[in-house]
């Protein structure tokens, strides 16, 4: 029999416990005097960003950002077509990478209940290192599961060995982009949140790594 070619897909995931609860927080605010507006903002921005520096001076917090307050204005319209008197707007955003996730549940419990501040939203990351380590672990367990598909697809037809042709990313075999060596990730958060004891109490769920790639080798 002469040499054949086999094309497979090569798939595998791990699921790896967050490291990093990520919170977005916002100061948005409006009214009739820029001034006071501004001066609101300003002093719920000011009170956000001291706690989180704090956090970060006690390790609860590996790293954050922040805005500065902008402030813009215009005139909204009525129902009947009438423009209506000016009205402010004020806005600044956070950004914070939690380690301690009671202490960010604490947080987010407490800056809830201030009028001005919204919440935007709670994911959860790996730290880069382990991201780094945990995708080419998953790229290469995929590549052996490719590698294993083709060598039972060959040993079904008799032959001895399977050498490597391609190896790219899901989609990509038969692209001009496919490239020897090259694997697809996906990595996605998953976060389940709960009430209970007095306060917001945040949970996460592991964080899934999948990988897939397309392989094709020669067996003779």
């Amino acid at each position: 029999m002469s040499d054949v070619v086999i094309s497979v897909r090569g798939e595998h995931e791990t699921r790896v416990p967050a490291e990093l609860g990520v919170a977005t927080v916002s100061v948005r605010l409006d009214g009739p005097d820029r001034a006071a507006v501004f001066a609101q903002a300003t002093s719920l921005a000011e009170r956000l960003v001291a706690e989180l520096a704090d956090a970060e001076a006690r390790g609860t917090v590996a790293q954050w950002s922040s805005e500065r307050v902008s402030v813009w204005s215009d005139r909204p319209w009525s129902q009947d077509g009438t423009q209506l008197p000016l009205v402010h707007h004020a806005s600044m955003s956070t950004r914070s990478e939690f380690t301690d996730f009671a202490a960010l549940s604490e947080w987010i419990t407490a800056v809830s209940e201030r009028e001005g501040v919204a919440v935007d939203g709670i994911s959860w990351e790996l730290t880069p290192d382990t991201a780094r380590a945990t995708e080419s672990e998953v790229a290469q367990a995929a590549v052996g599961v490719a590698l294993q598909r083709a060598t039972a697809y060959a040993a079904a037809l008799g032959l001895a060995s399977v050498q490597p042709v391609e190896i790219a990313d899901a989609g990509l075999l038969n692209s001009p982009e496919a490239a020897m060596g090259k694997q697809g990730m996906a990595m996605r958060a998953f976060a389940d949140g709960s009430g209970g004891g007095g306060g917001l109490q945040l949970e996460p769920r592991p964080i899934r790594v999948a990988a897939t790639v397309e392989a094709r080798f020669r067996a003779s």
